[in-house]
């Protein structure tokens, strides 16, 4: 198997991690990932916020639990840092631009031994008041939406992939 399947069918979401930061040349490499995933006529909605600021993250987490009814538990997992992935809501692929981002920003990852997972409810988080004074305290100006959190982090957990199920596929 080529080593890009190799990612793409052996990734798995982590949920546990070590303290240690990134090291920048990876999360460079990640955010390039990112950069350069597919959008909907080539309209680059998206944009990623990268937050390594622990005050900045647990104020995020702290949201994001609230979305849930699950104040006091963090959401992301302590992750050393954070990307969160929102895109223009001009674009009409919005949501999809943004989630091939995700995507390419967690294969990414993978590739090179770091941790990730998508926590949902960064749509609810920055659709909120609170979430649009971060975007203004940030000096983000537009119509966008959440798309999704990337945590990113290294492993502090090893996960075998799961059995897919039987009717994945159907061939006509």
């Amino acid at each position: 198997m080529n080593q890009t399947c190799e990612t793409l069918c052996h990734r798995r979401s982590v949920r546990r991690f070590k303290e240690d930061q990134l090291l920048e040349t990876e999360l460079q490499m990640i955010l390039q990932a990112g950069m350069n995933a597919p959008s909907g006529m080539n309209r680059q909605s998206p944009i990623m916020v990268v937050v390594q600021d622990q005050d900045t993250i647990r104020k995020l987490s702290a949201m994001n639990a609230a979305v849930m009814g699950k104040d006091g538990t963090d959401p992301f997992y302590g992750a050393p840092t954070v990307v969160v992935v929102l895109a223009d809501k001009e674009a009409p692929t919005w949501k999809e631009d943004g989630s091939l981002v995700m995507g390419n920003l967690m294969n990414a990852a993978y590739s090179m031994g770091v941790g990730s997972c998508w926590v949902h409810r960064a749509g609810q988080v920055f659709d909120s008041p609170e979430g649009q004074a971060l975007l203004r305290e940030w000096g983000i100006e537009g119509n966008y939406g959440g798309v999704g959190h990337c945590i990113l982090g290294y492993p502090d957990e090893e996960k075998e992939p799961l059995k897919r199920k039987e009717d994945y596929i159907y061939r006509i």
